[in-house]
């Protein structure tokens, strides 16, 4: 691990930006925190990164545009790096293991924040792990951006009833956005609010501020109530 990070998580939440780590399934886990500055709201957001194998890390700069939408809408927020990424022990485990991380990293916000809501959120790879875990893991809320239909099963896995926020670009090179599209639509009731953003890649190049803009506007009607002083 990196000699920089705590060797064991807080027992309680951190009030500013913190980095440790947290024992997972297979070893520990590098984990980022950070806290609104001001209109806290009672719910805490994870936030999974794309792909590990293709250079996927919690500081990927979608993954860092998700986490400071959340937060300027007052929510903690939480990332973390999946194992065998970064300073997080363990091998690349195609997906399932993730899920385990995710878990993992769940269950601690859980124990120091038992009031808060929980939110998951992730991008590419990332979100087929929050969604593929959403309704297990009892999701208050769920963001998944370029969720890569058509690279992995979504059909395997219960599909949450929570509300449900997906953004697609629709010039994304990696993920084919038309079977995003297709899919979303076969869901019928139980589909998310799709935004479709025209003229946007895979990873959002000169459109960042746009997608931060989208996230805020299309979770604003789900914030809880104001945390109590």
């Amino acid at each position: 691990m990196n000699d920089t990070i705590p060797a064991s998580a807080p027992d309680s939440f951190p009030g500013e930006a913190t980095s440790f780590a947290l024992a997972g399934p297979v070893g520990k886990l590098e984990v980022t925190v950070d806290v609104p500055e001001a209109g806290a709201r009672g719910a805490t957001a994870v936030i999974c990164h794309p792909h590990p194998l293709h250079g996927g890390t919690m500081r990927n700069k979608v993954v860092t545009i998700i986490e400071r939408s959340l937060r300027e809408v007052g929510l903690n927020t939480v990332r973390f790096n999946f194992r065998g990424v970064g300073a997080s022990e363990g091998e690349y485990d195609d997906g399932m293991g993730e899920g385990d991380d995710l878990a993992a990293v769940v269950e601690w916000v859980r124990r120091v924040n038992p009031g808060d809501d929980v939110w998951l959120a992730g991008f590419s790879f990332g979100s087929y792990v929050a969604l593929r875990n959403a309704h297990k893991l009892g999701a208050a809320a769920l963001i998944t951006v370029a969720p890569p239909v058509g690279r992995w099963d979504f059909d395997g896995f219960t599909l949450p009833t929570c509300p449900w926020l997906a953004v697609q670009g629709e010039d994304d090179e990696i993920v084919d956005a038309n079977e995003v599209f297709a899919w979303v639509e076969s869901l019928g009731s139980n589909a998310p609010n799709m935004v479709r953003m025209p003229d946007t890649s895979h990873f959002f190049h000169r459109r960042l501020m746009d997608l931060r803009g989208a996230l805020k506007n299309g979770v604003r009607s789900w914030l809880p109530e104001p945390r109590a002083n």
